[in-house]
């Protein structure tokens, strides 16, 4: 490339507008042929992750040394002397890795700061890298100065660290590496790793702070590159290595651990490399929409039940754990290399040591009397981690890297033995944080050897919007929640959960539900049944009784059934509540169910609990309760019902005339009495009493509602078809959503609809201007002023990186669910508008809503309506069954236009 540029100058005035124009589309051209070139060997596997980004760096190198030879030669020669400016790659370049569209950072290194032509020759370069496209990160500064400001700022130190002599004078580049060591890295070393390590804390702090976060980022995020280059630093900053291999030869890494750290390094900047590729950008998350296209150029494909993408994002994470081994060996090492470790503060001072069988205890950490005590007596392997939680201290790193090397002494034997049975039971159940027990064990890769079905779900992931972690992560983070419900520290946000959990019989059955409840997802098929099944097996070798056993498998096998029927079934039907109890048959189970329906909800990561999944919850709780202890609210004749509700009613209107209360009570079908509880019977009554003698056309109030975080609008209005669909679009067009709904008509013609609703995202839609907008819409929509529809695609944004995800619809039709509705569930891709678009067809088939419930899993909707048809009875013909499976799906089809989706989705 130099003599390329030497013939461009040699051709005309090598100052010359033209012979400048020239250079740079010769350097563009070479940048784009390079990159080319990389990008067709890496996808063709001639390349590795590192390799690939050397030959990045490689290219950049003679990019930025032809540069300067065309700078100093013929564009702005140096005035009478030589050229006293040294060119050095930092950061990421000065390890010579790239990324294709990483950042190229210089430092222009001057013999002295009043050199003019050092500065012109600078600023001459600058302009022909940033003409490139390149993003350049430069500095220009004298050796004195990288040495000053080095000594006070950590990241400056760790620039003039990576410092590699790209082009120029060598004497400035070896003098500042003399004075580097000599004047800062000789006596600075343990300030050093502790202040490297506690940037690496706060940006995992900022990042999110886990490995499992399912769109990590590759580069910053824990266990991504950045950790694997903050060891690199440490181990250059402390051993003078300029190669991580060199680290064998210091007794840092072993030969295998070398090969895990390279495995681990080439796999993440395969993925880096790849990521920049597709985006075409600087792109360091690992997005949705990106991920599937990654797996498959990376060479993933669907295997086992699992998708292509789940695999490659499993590996994603366990070569991000596989970096966080490779730190504690690392910790582990530099303290067995400092033996004076009151020198690294992180370290601590070690009090006097006590014995504890095979290990010792210094203060607040345990480790191993004998490198062979896990050769002597694999049980060792779990008495660790047991000891370790029963005196609250943590493991030492050097420990730790025994437990890894000793892995294979995991085997059947030790599964089948009693005693080690009994020890992880005793950690699963302990009061003293067993999520902290159980992660620590995962970390180590003792967790999935002992239960093999927990190894295979570790960095287990699902493709979708709803679920945050991956279910290793998932499960664990339950065992604590569970943990803090048990120890008080939920009341405020699971009052009942906190009140009942201390009434279970069997503290050992709900955790190991807990833990077993997901153990199956991953290998197709259903992982509820599956799951059972590994319950069943896993329960006696843990030590549990055959009832207990029985117990935990039932539980796995129902964990889903009910936030299902609390979710998607109507809680006043008293078929449910009857279906439910037969489910369940007994009080305890009923309480082992509420808790672990509880904890899995809460788990699956921030704002998938709320306030309304947790009234559902505890009212089906309440009326199951009643049912099993023989007190059916709902029992007896219906006339005998609606007589006991307006008795009741009549109780709370004791302000009223009897005049009054009967005009009331006489405008109401028996269907309302059982349809409504007796709070919003009251606020019903005196809504309606307000509205005087002529009420308008169309009336609504409004009742917040804190505990279930919604809102709950009654509208009344004139009766007639199309009515529910008409305000579900006018919601949706003011960005509302309709969690839950009953319809009730009067018998004076007047249709109350009686809606729950969440603002987009969640949370309680309210404010007088807010309601004043709602109320306009709504009427807008059903006199025919405004087109629902039209209002919606206006309202609808852009696709997103989430429209990656599809769901086929699906309509399910349950005759068997309700002794007196038909009840449809329609499942599909979450947009805005997607009930209108299924209460608009319901309507023109005839159909009469009763109530719906509303729910949104991700990406995914689930909607559930009790219909009947235009003369009160369930539709059963088979016929119109498929006529309204087929006219749902055809409106669905014909709504989900591409390229647009709902703006957000309410939690489940």
């Amino acid at each position: 490339l130099a003599a390329q540029l030497d013939e461009i100058a040699a051709a005309g005035d090598a100052r010359s507008p033209a012979v400048a124009a020239d250079v740079r589309e010769a350097l563009k051209a070479f940048v784009a042929a390079g990159r080319a070139d990389v990008r067709k060997r890496f996808e063709a596997g001639a390349l590795r992750g590192v390799e690939a980004a050397r030959a990045i760096a490689d290219m950049t190198d003679e990019v930025v040394a032809s540069l300067y030879h065309f700078t100093v030669a013929h564009a702005c020669p140096p005035e009478g002397g030589g050229a006293d400016l040294s060119v050095l790659a930092v950061g990421g370049y000065g390890r010579a890795e790239m990324a294709p569209h990483s950042d190229v950072d210089i430092l222009f290194l001057l013999s002295h700061s009043q050199s003019a032509w050092g500065k012109r020759a600078v600023e001459s370069m600058l302009y022909v890298l940033w003409d490139l496209g390149l993003k350049v990160g430069h500095a220009t500064r004298t050796v004195d100065e990288c040495v000053r400001l080095a000594k006070s700022d950590i990241t400056i130190r760790t620039s003039v660290l990576e410092a590699r002599l790209l082009c120029g004078d060598e004497a400035p580049a070896r003098e500042l590496r003399r004075r580097f060591r000599a004047e800062i890295a000789a006596n600075t070393g343990p300030a050093f790793v502790e202040a490297k390590l506690a940037e690496r804390d706060e940006r995992h702090r900022r990042l999110g702070d886990s490995r499992y976060l399912v769109e990590p980022n590759v580069k910053d995020g824990k266990g991504g590159l950045r950790d694997l280059h903050t060891l690199f630093w440490i181990a250059k900053y402390l051993y003078q290595v300029d190669d991580v291999s060199e680290l064998v030869e210091h007794g840092v890494f072993t030969p295998r651990e070398l090969r895990r750290f390279e495995k681990a390094q080439n796999f993440l900047w395969a993925v880096r490399i790849q990521l920049h590729f597709l985006a075409g950008r600087a792109e360091e998350r690992v997005t949705f929409d990106l991920q599937s296209e990654l797996g498959a150029r990376l060479g993933y494909k669907a295997h086992s039940g699992a998708k292509s993408v789940e695999r490659f994002m499993k590996h994603y994470y366990l070569h991000a754990k596989e970096v966080g081994d490779l730190t504690r060996i690392f910790c582990a090492m530099l303290e067995d290399s400092h033996p004076k470790p009151r020198k690294f503060s992180l370290f601590g001072r070690a009090p006097k040591p006590t014995t504890e069988g095979a290990f010792v205890i210094h203060g607040s950490r345990v480790d191993v009397r004998d490198p062979d005590a896990f050769v002597k007596d694999a049980r060792n392997l779990l008495r660790l981690f047991h000891l370790a939680q029963e005196r609250e201290v943590d493991i030492h790193p050097r420990a730790l890297r025994l437990v890894t090397q000793n892995l294979g002494r995991i085997d059947h034997e030790l599964r089948g033995d009693a005693e080690a049975g009994k020890l992880f039971l005793e950690m699963l159940t302990s009061r003293k944080n067993p999520e902290s027990t159980l992660r620590r064990m995962n970390e180590a890769g003792v967790f999935g050897r002992f239960m093999p079905d927990f190894g295979r779900v570790v960095a287990q992931m699902q493709h979708d919007m709803y679920h945050v972690y991956t279910v290793d992560e998932h499960t664990i983070r339950a065992i604590g929640i569970l943990a803090e419900l048990e120890a008080g520290k939920l009341a405020d946000d699971h009052p009942l959960s906190d009140k009942i959990v201390h009434k279970v019989l069997s503290r050992r059955t709900l955790y190991l539900s807990v833990l077993l409840h997901d153990i199956a997802k991953g290998r197709g098929g259903n992982h509820s049944v599956l799951g059972a099944e590994v319950a069943e097996r896993v329960g006696p070798l843990l030590g549990l009784e055959p009832e207990e056993t029985e117990t935990v498998a039932w539980l796995v096998l129902h964990h889903l059934d009910m936030s299902r029927t609390a979710l998607r079934r109507d809680l006043s039907d008293p078929k449910t509540i009857r279906d439910f109890a037969e489910l369940v048959q007994s009080t305890e189970r009923l309480r082992l169910l509420l808790v672990l329906t509880v904890v899995d909800i809460r788990a699956v990561g921030p704002g998938r609990w709320n306030g309304w999944s947790a009234q559902l919850l505890r009212e089906l709780y309440y009326l199951t309760e009643e049912f099993l202890a023989g007190g059916d609210s709902m029992a007896g004749s219906s006339a005998e019902r609606v007589a006991r509700a307006r008795a009741d009613l009549d109780a709370r209107l004791a302000d009223w005339t009897e005049a009054e209360r009967r005009a009331h009570t006489a405008r109401f079908y028996p269907n309302y009495w059982a349809s409504f509880d007796l709070d919003t019977q009251e606020r019903h009554a005196r809504f309606l009493r307000s509205l005087g003698d002529a009420p308008g056309l169309l009336e609504i109030d409004a009742h917040p509602d804190p505990a279930r975080d919604s809102t709950e609008i009654t509208v009344y209005t004139p009766d007639h078809a199309g009515l529910f669909a008409g305000i579900a679009g006018a919601m949706a067009a003011r960005g509302v959503d309709i969690v839950s709904a009953r319809v009730t008509t009067t018998t004076d013609g007047m249709a109350l609809q009686n809606l729950i609703v969440q603002a987009a995202g969640g949370g309680q839609v309210s404010g007088a201007d807010t309601l004043a907008q709602l109320k306009r819409t709504i009427d807008e929509v059903l006199t025919g002023a405004r087109n629902p529809a039209q209002l919606i695609r206006q309202r609808r944004q852009p696709a997103g990186r989430t429209s990656v995800f599809t769901y086929a619809p699906r309509v399910l039709v349950d005759n068997a669910a309700s002794d007196t509705h038909t009840v449809v569930e329609v499942n599909g891709r979450d947009r805005r508008g997607f009930l209108y678009t299924v209460t608009r067809a319901l309507t023109d088939l005839g159909v009469s809503i009763t109530s719906a419930r509303i729910a949104t899993y991700g990406e995914r909707a689930v909607d559930v309506f009790y219909i009947r048809d235009l003369i009160g009875k369930k539709i059963t013909s088979e016929s119109r069954i498929e006529k309204l499976r087929a006219t749902l799906l055809a409106a669905l089809a014909e709504d989900s236009a591409p390229g647009q989706q709902a703006p957000g989705a309410a939690a489940e």
